[in-house]
Order: structure tokens, then C-alpha cells, then sequence
């Protein structure tokens, strides 16, 4: 039983800590634009191998995010938007994979490719990045489309220079990667937003609640100081009881 209650504290022990960094890792992303909180949770998982089904370990276990929006933020900026709920803008990630994003949070290269803040290019409809010509004045519509009043024309003058790649996904059927994307599962395509999917001159804050998850900290830390007693007790127990033994 002294193996049991060890190998049980340890893998607790273990679990909680990995939940510390998750939520550290929510902690410092409260004021990331269009972040969605990881969920996490701990599961009892029964150690497979030869003998006995005997020994039950404690897991930390990805659950996915919280699909909640976050506070919408006015900026009057032409190139931040708010995307609505489950839509998710596309982006070419650093391996040149397709991704999804919800920080809306756009900048414009000097030679007019349209990124993420983060520098991530943003990829139009037809899966290319987005090339913006010059313009006097930009306009991102609701369903993506950027309209622009080309350099040197009037203002009547309005022409389609792109349209985003927006697509529709309840966010528990997206993993995300370590760089923090989101993608569709293998084999799985995402259907395309129809219809309204963004507010321009907007951005969507992150849904982290910070009270929430310092709670939580304090939780978890207060778990796995108990856990770590029961490892000294058993400890010591077993002292004692090797003690007994060898008195005998």
C-alpha cells in the first residue's frame, strides 16, 4: 500500500504542477489580444504493463480553450477588427502551414503585405498571403472584404483589393499548437464565414479572468503542498516500519 500512496502523491504532485504553468501561461497572456484561456484538468489514468492492473496515476489533461468572447475594445483603427463568435481569421504560420487566429490586431508592411502583430502573414481567399497596392484610404467590411481608394484617385474611385480567409470553427474542435495557433484537426476542412463575420476598428480583448486564475494558483499550490506531505508521511511510515521489522 506505502508504493501506492507514494506513486499516487508523485504523479499529483506532477499534474498540478503542469496545471501551475498552464495557468501562469493564461496569467500572462490577460492582455493578449483575441487570446482564448487553455482549459486543463486532471484525470485518473491506470498504469497499463505486465501483472496487475494495480496502480491508478494522476494526469494533467488539455481540454481545449474557452470559446468565450473577450471585451470588445473601440480603437477607430481601420485595420484592427473583432471577429465574431466562432470565426477565425486565416494566417500562414512560421512553417508555412495554414493556421487560425482571432487577434485582429492587422499592421501593413512597407511594401503592403497585410500580418498579424506578430509578423504572420495574413492569407486572402484564395490561400495567398494578402498585398495591399497603395492607397489613400482602406476599409475592411464585415465579411472581410478590404476596399480601398487607390493612391492619386478620388474619393468615388473604390476598388476590391482582397478579402480575408475567414472561417467558421467552435473552438473545442480546434487544437492548439505550441506557437499558440489554432488548427483543424488532420483531414478535418473548415467551412468559410458567410455573411457578417467581423466589427471593424475593433478588437476583442482576451477572455482570461485574472481572478479567476489566481484563485485557481492558489488552489493548485495549496494541492500540491498536501501532496507533498502525504509523500513525507508515507515516508515515513514506511521508516517506521522497516524499523519494526528489522527489531524484531
Amino acid at each position: 500500500m506505502t508504493d501506492r500512496a507514494l506513486y499516487i502523491a508523485m504523479t499529483g504532485a506532477s499534474a498540478n504542477l503542469q496545471a501551475q504553468a498552464s495557468v501562469s501561461h493564461n496569467l500572462a497572456n490577460a492582455d493578449t489580444t483575441g487570446f482564448q484561456a487553455t482549459l486543463d484538468g486532471t484525470v485518473a489514468a491506470p498504469v497499463t504493463g505486465p501483472g496487475l492492473a494495480s496502480r491508478v496515476a494522476v494526469e494533467h489533461r488539455v481540454l481545449g480553450v474557452n470559446g468565450a468572447q473577450g471585451t470588445l475594445q473601440q480603437t477607430g483603427n481601420p485595420l484592427d477588427v473583432a471577429l465574431h463568435a466562432d470565426r477565425w481569421l486565416a494566417v500562414q504560420a512560421s512553417d508555412g502551414s495554414t493556421a487560425y487566429t482571432r487577434a485582429g490586431d492587422l499592421k501593413l508592411t512597407p511594401n503592403g503585405l497585410l500580418t498579424t502583430a506578430s509578423g504572420l502573414p495574413v492569407l486572402g481567399a484564395d490561400g495567398a498571403p494578402l498585398a495591399i497596392p497603395p492607397f489613400q484610404s482602406l476599409h475592411i467590411g464585415g465579411d472581410g472584404t478590404i476596399s480601398v481608394v487607390p493612391q492619386g484617385q478620388p474619393a468615388s474611385t473604390i476598388s476590391e483589393a482582397g478579402r480575408l480567409q475567414l472561417v467558421q470553427a467552435d473552438a473545442r474542435t480546434l487544437v492548439r499548437g505550441d506557437d499558440g495557433l489554432m488548427r483543424a484537426p488532420p483531414g478535418v476542412e473548415l467551412p468559410r464565414a458567410t455573411g457578417n463575420a467581423l466589427t471593424t476598428g475593433a478588437l476583442e480583448g482576451s477572455n482570461v479572468d485574472a481572478t479567476g486564475a489566481l484563485v485557481s494558483m492558489i488552489q493548485l499550490a495549496r494541492a500540491f503542498e498536501m501532496q507533498v506531505r502525504v509523500l513525507h508521511t508515507t515516508d515515513e511510515n514506511a521508516r517506521s516500519a522497516n524499523s519494526l521489522l528489522s527489531a524484531r
